[in-house]
């Protein structure tokens, strides 16, 4: 019977070696009767010191002077409690937490000799991953809580495992009700009060309950009857369960009804213009054209003598006909180049003959307003490839500008230079000037501002010559102070490379036709 008892120790002792849970056994006398390989390693003792029995205190002191023990203010009362489980008949359990940051559970059990069985396990991996795995599963809560999509995960027996805060207020769904994990059945049920749609909810019904192997996404949209629009999505999940995702996208299909609405209205209004572009020039510039035209023959001779009187009327018919001729050319163009209609005939421009015909064309006002022209162009400068009746008109605006701010025995300077591979015009006059708030309005359609002066355009010169500036692929700048007169400044590169009117004054894209002439197509 003893060599049978020998036996089944030994064996015993064998598999305790085996686990990786540390033993420790101690006999009624407190000493150490066994110990497996786990516990000789977890506490770094030597075993030729284990294998003289060391009192179960002895081993405390040890373990105590390696800091190898919980840090306590007294630690003889903890000593005395450790070793109270001698006298006790039930199971103690313990955590001590060492200095060194990990974590030893201790159980203590009485044994029927009197002795105390100890089972060490180091808990300090476990516990730093279910850690992190808490730390986890709450940063994935707390997203969840926050997010505008509503999320419900239906196991795979059909009930609802996880819901968010949204997924409860998007169907209005008491979040109560939702906690003890009712069947997708009993969700839909509730749901229905609010979007009643057999096939929606069928085929949702089947995404969720149908084997796993044969599950598939889907996705759609819902139209309530409360003018609320939801996009909701099923996505199988690895482990068998289906994620429901519903969203409110009602301001968004809004906002599109509206951006689509507005296209439409944009291409009406662009069909308008076209309109009003056809009406302008058939049915206001031609028979404006015929009064010029008529007025003009009224002072020819061969219509017979006319009084003083007659010729200074005709002569204003003929002058404010030109006027209006002029601003209704000048909103021609404009309407042109937003519409994207406009086209530039690039070809060689000399800059001398081009200042000169502008001049030409404002001689009339020099002369009546008293006033001197300076012009004066760089050394080297000759041509430079562009439109030459769009040059012609930005130089005839600026000039008609200056001349209109000016006063009586003033001097206004036209200067042409190249500069950085551009052709540079600057008309300068000595008028009244532009105070700085003012500035940045100036190139603005309608806006016109007296200035002091008895100068009172409709406000498109400077707007047009800013357009045709730009679709030539130039700039304009200004510079003006108070009493100190007013400077504009154009360029045009001088190569000729126009750009959309799209990139011109903010208006809207177009493309730009740009027609060379044949004999400038090298």
């Amino acid at each position: 019977v003893r060599g049978e008892l020998v036996r089944h120790r030994e064996a015993n002792d064998r598999t305790l070696d085996r686990v990786s849970t540390a033993v420790a056994v101690f006999g009624a006398d407190q000493r150490l009767t066994f110990y497996n390989d786990a516990y000789a390693k977890l506490w770094r003792l030597d075993s030729a010191w284990l294998a003289t029995h060391p009192l179960d205190g002895e081993i405390l002191d040890r373990l105590r002077e390696h800091r190898q023990l919980p840090e306590e203010a007294d630690y003889r009362a903890w000593k005395a409690r450790q070793l109270a489980v001698y006298g006790q008949k039930s199971e103690r359990e313990d955590w001590w937490h060492l200095p060194d940051g990990s974590t030893v559970h201790v159980v203590a059990e009485q044994r029927p000799d009197g002795g105390v069985t100890y089972l060490f396990d180091d808990v300090t991996e476990r516990l730093a991953l279910e850690s992190r795995h808490n730390a986890v599963v709450g940063a994935q809560r707390e997203t969840l809580d926050h997010l505008k999509e509503g999320v419900a995960v239906f196991s795979t027996d059909g009930r609802l495992r996880l819901s968010n805060p949204a997924f409860a207020r998007i169907w209005r769904l008491n979040p109560s009700d939702l906690e003890r994990g009712p069947h997708i059945d009993e969700v839909i049920r509730r749901c229905r009060t609010l979007y009643d749609d057999e096939p929606t909810w069928t085929r949702m019904t089947r995404a969720v309950t149908t084997l796993a192997e044969e599950r598939q996404r889907i996705e759609g949209q819902m139209a309530r009857p409360d003018d609320s629009i939801i996009a909701y999505a099923g996505l199988p999940l690895p482990d068998g369960a289906m994620l429901l995702t519903f969203i409110d996208i009602t301001d968004s299909k809004r906002f599109e009804r509206v951006l689509v609405e507005r296209n439409e209205a944009l291409e009406t209004a662009s069909r308008l213009k076209s309109q009003f572009i056809s009406h302008v020039s058939y049915e206001l510039r031609t028979p404006l054209t015929n009064i010029i035209g008529f007025s003009e023959l009224l002072t020819s001779p061969r219509t017979g003598d006319l009084n003083d009187k007659q010729r200074e009327y005709l002569g204003d018919i003929s002058a404010s006909s030109k006027t209006l001729l002029s601003i209704i050319n000048d909103i021609l163009d404009l309407a042109t180049i937003d519409a994207g209609g406009f086209e530039l005939k690039l070809a060689p421009v000399h800059a001398a003959a081009i200042i000169d015909q502008a001049a030409q064309g404002v001689r009339e006002r020099l002369n009546r307003a008293k006033l001197k022209l300076d012009v004066r162009i760089a050394h080297g400068v000759d041509s430079f490839v562009a439109d030459e009746n769009r040059v012609k008109q930005v130089l005839y605006n600026l000039l008609s500008n200056a001349i209109g701010f000016s006063e009586v025995g003033d001097t206004v300077t036209v200067v042409c230079e190249r500069e950085a591979g551009m052709i540079a015009f600057t008309v300068r006059d000595q008028g009244a000037g532009i105070p700085e708030e003012h500035q940045r309005r100036v190139f603005e359609r309608f806006e016109s501002r007296t200035q002091g002066s008895k100068h009172r355009g409709a406000g498109l010169g400077l707007a047009l010559v800013k357009s045709l500036v730009e679709i030539h692929g130039g700039d304009v700048t200004l510079v003006s102070a108070p009493g100190k007169g007013t400077e504009v400044r154009v360029r045009f590169p001088e190569a000729g490379v126009p750009v959309a009117p799209a990139q011109t004054a903010g208006r809207r894209p177009a493309p730009l036709r740009a027609k060379p002439r044949r004999s400038d197509a090298a």
